[in-house]
C-alpha cells in the first residue's frame, strides 16, 4: 500500500463500538415500546400504528421498556465513564464553539465539509453527539418522573409535575430520533463509516494527523 493512498488506522476503540450498538439496541427497543405506551394515553390527536409498536399491550410495552431502560443506563454509564477517564471525549467532543458548529453546519449543507479523516469529529458532530448524551439523560430523569411520580416528585416538579414529565419525555424523544435521523443520513452519505464502527478501523490521508 502506497503512502499515497493512506493507511488504515484504528479509529473507534472497542468498547466505543460495543457501547454504540448496545444503545442502537436500547434506543430501538424504548422507542417502539415507548409508542405503544403512549398510546395508551395520548398527549396529543394522532397514535402510533400497531405495527410500528413493540410489547402488544400496556403491561408487555412497560417490560420491554424498563428492561432497555437499565440495558441503557447501565451501558451509558460505562460509556460516559470510559470517555471521561480514558480523555475520549476531551479528545473528540471538545472544545466545540457556537460560531465553529454554525460554520460546519453551513459547510455541510453546502456539501464541502470534508470526511477525509474519520478519527477527527468536526464541530457538528461534536454538538450533535453532545446533545445525543444529554437528551439520553434527559429522557431517563423524565422517565423515571413518570414512573415514580412521588418518590421523584422534586424532579417530577423541576418538569412541570407528571404531565409536564410526560411532554418532556415525549419531546426529548422527538430530539433525539431527529438526531438518528440525521445520523443514519450522514452514514449514508459518507458511507466508509459504517465499516468504521465495525471494525474500528478506517483509511486516513497520509497527511492525516494522528489524536
Amino acid at each position: 500500500m502506497s503512502s499515497d493512498n493512506g493507511a488504515f488506522v484504528r479509529v473507534h476503540p472497542l468498547l466505543v463500538r460495543i457501547t454504540h450498538w448496545i444503545n442502537v439496541l436500547a434506543v430501538l427497543i424504548m422507542v417502539l415500546s415507548g409508542w405503544r405506551i403512549y398510546n395508551a394515553s395520548p398527549l396529543f390527536g394522532f397514535k402510533f400504528p400497531s405495527d410500528w409498536t413493540l410489547g402488544g399491550w400496556l403491561a408487555g410495552a412497560l417490560q420491554w421498556h424498563f428492561a432497555a431502560l437499565w440495558l441503557l443506563v447501565i451501558n451509558g454509564l460505562v460509556y460516559i465513564s470510559y470517555g471521561v477517564l480514558s480523555g475520549h471525549f476531551r479528545r473528540k467532543l471538545l472544545p466545540v464553539t457556537p460560531r465553529a458548529v454554525l460554520r460546519d453546519v453551513g459547510e455541510a449543507l453546502r456539501g464541502k465539509l470534508a470526511h477525509d479523516d474519520l478519527r477527527v469529529y468536526n464541530a457538528a458532530q461534536r454538538a450533535a453527539y453532545l446533545g445525543a448524551i444529554v437528551l439520553a439523560v434527559v429522557l431517563v430523569l423524565s422517565g423515571l418522573a413518570i414512573w415514580k411520580p412521588v418518590q421523584f416528585q422534586e424532579l417530577a416538579a423541576l418538569m412541570g409535575d407528571y404531565e409536564g414529565a410526560r411532554y418532556v419525555h415525549f419531546l426529548a424523544m422527538v430530539a433525539l430520533l431527529l438526531f438518528v435521523v440525521v445520523h443514519v443520513a450522514m452514514v449514508a452519505l459518507v458511507p466508509r463509516t459504517l465499516p468504521a464502527m465495525l471494525t474500528g478501523r478506517a483509511r486516513v490521508p497520509a497527511t492525516a494527523k494522528g489524536e
